[in-house]
């Protein structure tokens, strides 16, 4: 074949060809079937929340804060909510941003039914997401077919916040509730992409994110409703700047010498002005931990940095997915999960969430979880000044293993003694 191919285009050795890979698109292992060896799967099963086991979603969610981690909490509870709301008779609107769907959603089947039960329901549907223009498209249509509001995003810029807001009229009240994630409303996706979702009903948050959604709809009008906000930090425009505005208070604390931490978890890290940031950061003292799973510019070492800057990469069985920060604030830590990384791209020219976390038992668990990562020792590499990216080994004789101890770790909270396959 290659022969016929260099006679029929007329080319000769002189043309500097250059073989390629077997494999051209790698992502299609994502849909390669589960694999069973042996008669026994090595797959980990998700397991549900703990808070979720006997009680409707809405109903807990009403009470209280409830963060699941994705792919070691089922996802199950997300379509339940969307399923809970579909049939309430006191739910009268959704709203929710859809960036990737399931080849056979459910989620998609909850919103049909929740406009077939007489609720407006309004989808803002990314047509730009990467691999999946051509399935958007066709959900486009399936949706509009059965009289969902559907809005396909603004010009020059992808909606890549994943928000949901349900408004609920319970007596002469207004009640929202619904969910803020860092990753897509993709049940096969939840599979593998670790990711959080934070379902709430908090006042703040769901404003916010109903102000986003507005935004969304009338971005023509300009940026006002993203300048209301007061608990999420939105893209584009408005979130770098509360993130350098994070930075530079724990440069000051680190100048008083008080404790002064940054903990960050995300994809990719580029963005310059954060970069600069985080380097005054580093001369100043403060400690800084990074965990970034792809891009990743910037020096970890240098003669001015107080302390190392310890960044570390993770590949594992589960793509690393997740944005949480973490300020020490002097002792009253601020966390963030997130939509965005830390890239030109997501700080200006995409629609993100960046959401606060104010439950105490949730801040504790996204800490506990950001430590467990920070001190693998089999499938974490040094992000270092030579570029070797080398996997970190230690002394210790405990192999961490972070996925899986994470996994050990949310599981304990279900009082189900776990099995936990080595491999």
């Amino acid at each position: 074949m290659l022969e016929y191919l260099i006679q029929r285009l007329n080319l000769t050795k002189r043309d500097n060809l250059i073989p390629g890979g077997r494999i051209h698109n790698f992502r299609h292992f994502m849909d390669f079937p589960k694999s069973v060896f042996n008669g026994q799967s090595k797959s980990r099963k998700p397991f549900d929340h703990p808070l979720l086991v006997e009680r409707r979603v809405t109903d807990v969610v009403m009470e209280q804060d409830i963060m699941l981690h994705f792919p070691y909490h089922s996802f199950n509870p997300v379509i339940d909510m969307l399923r809970e709301a579909a049939i309430d008779p006191d739910v009268t609107t959704i709203k929710i941003t859809c960036y990737r769907l399931a080849e056979q959603s459910k989620i998609v089947n909850a919103l049909i039914n929740a406009v077939r039960n007489g609720k407006q329901v309004m989808v803002m549907l990314e047509l730009r997401a990467r691999f999946d223009e051509e399935a958007n498209l066709g959900w486009k249509e399936r949706l509009e077919e059965d009289g969902v509001k559907v809005l396909i995003g603004i010009p020059n810029m992808k909606v890549h916040a994943k928000l949901c807001v349900i408004r609920k009229r319970v007596a002469d009240r207004i009640i929202n509730y619904g969910f803020v994630s860092t990753g897509n409303l993709n049940e096969s996706n939840a599979k593998v992409y670790a990711d959080h979702a934070l379902l709430t009903s908090n006042r703040e948050i769901m404003a916010d994110a109903n102000r986003i959604f507005n935004y969304i709809e009338h971005y023509k009008t300009g940026t006002h409703f993203l300048k209301a906000c007061t608990a999420i930090l939105p893209s584009p425009t408005f979130a770098r700047n509360e993130i350098l505005k994070l930075i530079n208070g724990e440069i000051k604390n680190a100048a008083r010498k008080k404790k002064a931490q940054i903990i960050a978890k995300m994809n990719s890290l580029s963005d310059e002005l954060i970069i600069d940031a985080l380097y005054a950061a580093a001369r100043a003292g403060v400690e800084i931990k990074l965990i970034v799973r792809g891009i990743f510019c910037m020096i970890t070492e240098h003669n001015k940095f107080v302390n190392p800057i310890k960044a570390v990469s993770i590949v594992d069985e589960y793509l690393e997915h997740a944005r949480v920060w973490i300020f020490h604030n002097g002792g009253k830590e601020k966390v963030y999960i997130s939509s965005a990384d830390w890239m030109v791209r997501n700080l200006d020219h995409r629609v993100e969430a960046s959401c606060p976390i104010t439950d105490e038992n949730i801040k504790k668990e996204l800490k506990e979880i950001l430590n467990i990562q920070l001190n693998d020792n089999v499938k974490a590499r040094w992000l270092d000044k030579e570029l070797n990216n080398e996997y970190i080994r230690t002394e210790d004789q405990i192999s961490v293993r972070s996925q899986i101890e994470t996994y050990k770790y949310l599981h304990q909270k279900t009082l189900i003694p776990v099995e936990v396959s080595s491999y």
